[in-house]
């Protein structure tokens, strides 16, 4: 087997417990295997829980470190104490470039001959050597397929390049918020989060990774473009000769001056939980005898935080956690928090005697649902109910949020609150990194965008857990004055009582998933084209044309530029049309049609949104000839 392939996968995933026990170490290691720190179970012992059952082994497919870098074709490089590295020749491989959420394509790509290194070394490659030289970087991921194999990889890598200490959550675990309190918290210079997000895990499905810098958010454009073009003319690949490191025991293991630790994945991120909210409070409601909460955890990663936070520290019982298991496929489903993929919780929610208060979170943990007895709470007028209502109900808060913020696509829900709020108010484009350089200016507390996700600047991600919390404190907020036996304050009533203040924003997404690309990129070339010869006060139907454009950006804080973020048609009524690609998929292209329409009436906002939306939807279709150029009748999904 050649050199170069054996580097891709690094390692056998059998041998991740046999090669790291002290007779394999070489003599320069040591481990200290911490005794103090509880042992942080969110694996059932059960082998069928481990791993779908159905995923096959893959014992054969890796091979050792040891017998790589003997080869004769690698060329042992400057060493630092008591490490042996060894340069690895390698060439360029096509289609690295990041997108909007990192590098994401099918787990059998990042499985090819040296694809996941190539991108690891380029971005050390990319990186000012006082970023990371003698450094601390953090290291987890979502639990999903290749995850363990692909630690391995990275931790080997970042010590061939200087690194000084790697910081990995036990079993490669953390969820993508966890990754950015962790970095935050521990003053790391940086973290890699191995995570596809909301997308299938599995053999067939999809792995990704991405850079987070030290003050905890995703790597900015100016470094993952660098990232791309050293991806495009690397020759080598910086190994360090040590064995697998065993990630199922919390401690330190040293090799020379380098090391690595394993650590409990919910600690560091329940402290900063606990200070944002008021624990007592929380708890006050989810151990009333009369309010019922359920959450699911989808199979996915905050599988492993939902029982220490929400029953250990919060009361709620063991059983209103669904799918509560981390699972390396998400139990054969879409890890994806919406009406769609969350079925099993939404037929909970709507059914009978349904429980008043349900949640879900993704793959990573970074996005959530929000859901009443028998009702929806989109995520635009989720993140605007949060920041009408955190001031009171949120001690993080207690002074005031200094400013909000929403993706382009995002109901204006939010702007109606900044505004009688009188805070500062941002419109970005999709991606958490614009929302954090605000952050990191103090200009901004609280954002979100329409695809799930919302976060306070307690991180730089967006943070599933956090919005549960967010509205459950909400509620309890509510209700802390209320008796056993008198009604509670549901999600309903706080939903409607705040439309009723500031209007009702109707809204819906329509995705169109895995579409072939070049349809859909001559799509959003044949309404670029007719953005450019628009004009105010043209009709469309029975709407006026305020303006179209294209959405360009310029960063308040570092005056970067973006544009091309979206083709918008905006009316004079303030109804919007938005057709975007997303970024996040990892095959063909993901056409996404946003649709929006203001209502101050109180007496129409009981109407469903896709009714009162519908002339707007049918414009949208009509517009962008979307059938036409990607052969769709119907979405694949509908918020």
């Amino acid at each position: 087997m050649a050199l170069s392939v054996r580097l891709n996968l690094l390692s056998s995933s059998i041998s991740r417990s046999t090669a790291s026990s002290s007779s394999s170490l070489p003599s320069n290691a040591v481990i200290i295997v911490s005794s103090t720190i509880p042992s942080v179970s969110f694996f059932s012992s059960k082998p069928s829980l481990l791993a779908s059952p159905k995923l096959p082994l893959r014992a054969s497919r890796f091979s050792s470190i040891k017998a790589s870098l003997s080869s004769s074709s690698s060329a042992a490089i400057a060493e630092p104490e008591g490490i042996k590295i060894n340069s690895i020749p390698t060439k360029p491989i096509e289609g690295q470039k990041t997108g909007t959420s990192g590098l994401r394509k099918k787990a059998k790509v990042f499985m090819q001959e040296n694809y996941l290194a190539n991108w690891i070394q380029a971005l050390f490659n990319s990186l000012p050597p006082e970023d990371y030289k003698n450094g601390l970087l953090v290291l987890g991921g979502d639990g999903r397929y290749f995850n363990r194999e692909a630690a391995q990889i990275i931790i080997k890598i970042a010590a061939g390049n200087g690194v000084g200490k790697v910081l990995v959550g036990k079993e490669g675990i953390l969820s993508t918020p966890a990754v950015s309190a962790v970095i935050r918290n521990r003053k790391a210079n940086g973290g890699f989060i191995m995570s596809a997000s909301h997308n299938p895990g599995g053999p067939e499905y999809d792995w990704g990774i991405k850079f987070n810098y030290n003050s905890g958010q995703p790597a900015p454009e100016s470094i993952t473009d660098k990232i791309y073009g050293n991806t495009l003319s690397i020759n080598e690949i910086k190994v360090a000769d040590i064995p697998d490191v065993d990630l199922s025991r919390l401690g330190v293991t040293k090799y020379g001056n380098f090391s690595v630790e394993v650590v409990d994945p919910v600690s560091d991120y329940l402290e900063l939980l606990e200070i944002v909210f008021d624990f007592q409070l929380i708890k006050s409601l989810l151990s009333r005898s009369n309010f019922r909460f359920i959450f699911d955890a989808m199979h996915a990663v905050t599988g492993a935080y939902a029982k220490p936070i929400f029953v250990d520290k919060l009361g709620a019982s063991l059983d209103s956690i669904l799918n509560g298991v981390p699972l390396e496929d998400f139990g054969h489903g879409h890890p994806d928090p919406n009406l769609t993929y969350a079925k099993e919780l939404v037929d909970i929610m709507y059914g009978e005697n349904g429980p008043d208060f349900g949640a879900a979170s993704d793959g990573d943990g970074d996005r959530n649902m929000i859901l009443g007895q028998g009702f929806f709470v989109t995520p635009s007028d989720s993140v605007a109910i949060i920041a009408a209502n955190a001031q009171e109900a949120i001690p993080y808060f207690r002074s005031g949020p200094k400013g909000l913020a929403r993706s382009m696509p995002t109901s204006g829900a939010l702007d109606r609150v900044a505004e009688k709020l009188n805070l500062p108010f941002f419109e970005v484009p999709t991606g958490w990194k614009f929302f954090g350089n605000l952050m990191d200016a103090g200009k901004l507390s609280i954002c979100g965008e329409e695809s799930f996700g919302t976060g306070s600047d307690h991180i730089r991600e967006k943070d599933g857990i956090w919005a549960v919390l967010a509205w459950i404190s909400i509620i309890a907020y509510r209700n802390k004055d209320k008796k056993l036996g008198e009604k509670l304050v549901s999600v309903a009533d706080v939903v409607k009582e705040h439309w009723a203040i500031y209007g009702r924003n109707f809204f819906s997404r329509y995705d169109y998933e895995e579409c072939e690309s070049e349809g859909a990129n001559k799509m959003i070339e044949y309404l670029r084209d007719l953005v450019s010869k628009s004009k105010p006060g043209e009709k469309y139907g029975s709407y006026a044309l305020q303006f179209a454009d294209d959405f360009k950006y310029t960063d308040p804080v570092d005056g970067s530029v973006v544009s091309k973020q979206g083709v918008r048609f905006v009316f004079t009524d303030g109804s919007r049309i938005i057709y975007r690609l997303s970024g996040t998929g990892s095959a063909g292209a993901t056409v996404r049609v946003y649709i929006e329409q203001f209502e101050p009436d109180v007496s129409k906002h009981d109407v469903d949104a896709q009714t009162a939306l519908k002339p707007l939807i049918d414009l949208a279709l009509s517009i962008s000839k979307l059938k036409d150029f990607t052969g769709r009748e119907k979405p694949t999904v509908i918020t």
